[in-house]
This record gives C-alpha cells, sequence and structure tokens, in this order.
C-alpha cells in the first residue's frame, strides 16, 4: 500500500510568502502608475533577479556579485511589504518611489546579464617539465661456471691449463641531455634576471632549483640554456 502524500509545512510556508510578496510587489507598481500587466511584472522582475542570485551563489563562483544582486532585490522585495503596510500613503505615492519603481526595469535587466553571462575565472596551471630517461642496458645472464652433470668433468691439468679471458665489457650509451619546455626556461630567465639585478652574480643551478622546484638535472640542463 502507497502512503499518502504528506504535507511540507516549509513548502507551504515559502508559498504563503512568495504570494503575499507577490501581491505587495504589484500593489507599490500599481501605486506608482504602473497599471494593467506592467504592474503585474514587476514582482515577476524581482522573484527571477533573486533566482539568478541564488543560482550564483550555488554555483560557487562569482559570490561578490551573486550576493550584491541578492541583496538588491531582496531590498527591494522587503521594502514593498514594508510600504504597504501603512507606512507609505499609497494613494499619493512619493515623487522618489515613483523613480524607483520607474528605474526598476533597467537596474533589473543589467543584474540579469551580469548574473547570466559573467565569465568564470580559470585556473591555468604551469606546464610541468618534461624529462627524457635513458634507455635502459639489456642485463645479460651470467655465465654458468658448472659444466652440466651428464657431460663428463675435465680433468685437473685441463683445469689449470685453460685460462678463461674476461669479457669486454658492453659499451655504455650516453644519456641524453633533458630538454625543459620554453614557458619554464622564460619563467628561469625571469628569476636568473632578478637574481643577477639583486647579487650582481649569475645564478647558480642549485639556486635556480630551489626557485623553481625542479629535479637537479632539470635545473642544470635550464642553466645550461640560460648561459
Amino acid at each position: 500500500m502507497t502512503r499518502p502524500p504528506r504535507l511540507d509545512l516549509v513548502l507551504v510556508q515559502a508559498v504563503i510568502a512568495g504570494a503575499l510578496s507577490f501581491a505587495h510587489l504589484h500593489d507599490i507598481a500599481q501605486a506608482a502608475g504602473q497599471d494593467g500587466w506592467k504592474g503585474w511584472a514587476y514582482p515577476v522582475s524581482v522573484d527571477l533577479l533573486l533566482v539568478a542570485a541564488w543560482r550564483r551563489l550555488r554555483s560557487g563562483s562569482g559570490t561578490r556579485l551573486g550576493w550584491a544582486w541578492f541583496l538588491i532585490a531582496l531590498v527591494a522585495s522587503l521594502g514593498a511589504n514594508v510600504a504597504t503596510a501603512g507606512f507609505l500613503d499609497l494613494a499619493h505615492p512619493p515623487a522618489w518611489l515613483r523613480m524607483l519603481v520607474a528605474g526598476w526595469p533597467a537596474a533589473a535587466f543589467l543584474g540579469g546579464t551580469l548574473l547570466a553571462h559573467a565569465p568564470r575565472p580559470t585556473d591555468e596551471p604551469l606546464p610541468e617539465p618534461t624529462t627524457t630517461l635513458a634507455p635502459e642496458e639489456p642485463t645479460e645472464a651470467p655465465a654458468s661456471e658448472e659444466p652440466p652433470a651428464d657431460e663428463p668433468q675435465p680433468e685437473a691439468a685441463q683445469a689449470e691449463e685453460t685460462v678463461l679471458e674476461p669479457a669486454a665489457p658492453a659499451p655504455t650509451l650516453p644519456a641524453p641531455a633533458l630538454t625543459a619546455p620554453a614557458a619554464l626556461v622564460a619563467h628561469a630567465r625571469k628569476i636568473a634576471d632578478a637574481y643577477t639585478a639583486s647579487t650582481g652574480q649569475p645564478i647558480d643551478a642549485e639556486t635556480l632549483r630551489a626557485r623553481l622546484g625542479v629535479p637537479v638535472p632539470m635545473a642544470e640542463a635550464i642553466a645550461a640554456q640560460l648561459t
């Protein structure tokens, strides 16, 4: 059996508060001379600006912009609620109220455009240094000194006369030079120029490695390129 849907009191409270605020904004707009559909468009504009600012705050980017327009829309909504509670004579609204109501569409358009199309900052990570590893030399299996069991053992005299020649060492290939990205070399050149300007001496590889945070071979390769 399915349970009947439960009534969410918080949702009911939100609907009541939204309806009252919507009606108060309509009354303020109508008192300021906005008759017909224009009087109903004002509360829709205020509520849409509140929603747009809330979505910007939920996204986590542009919080200052989101808070600024959220407070502007909130002040407009609260001001309409307070004004309709008898603090203003809506039969004879003051000039400043007419001015605020007349200027609200332009302000709402500006706020909605900034909230919807504000660029988000992007973090560009520094290029990671690329290192070229030397190829590993093949290791040869050691020659077995003991002969197989099925072959006859050589005599002692022949073993003394036989002299094994040492195998020639395998040629070692030189490790290829490390190459650093152009962006990293340009950044290192700025650091080296600043170091030379402050100390009067060229920067060494150890200081360059500490400033850049790269391995020692990479720092030496960059120092060689800077000279």
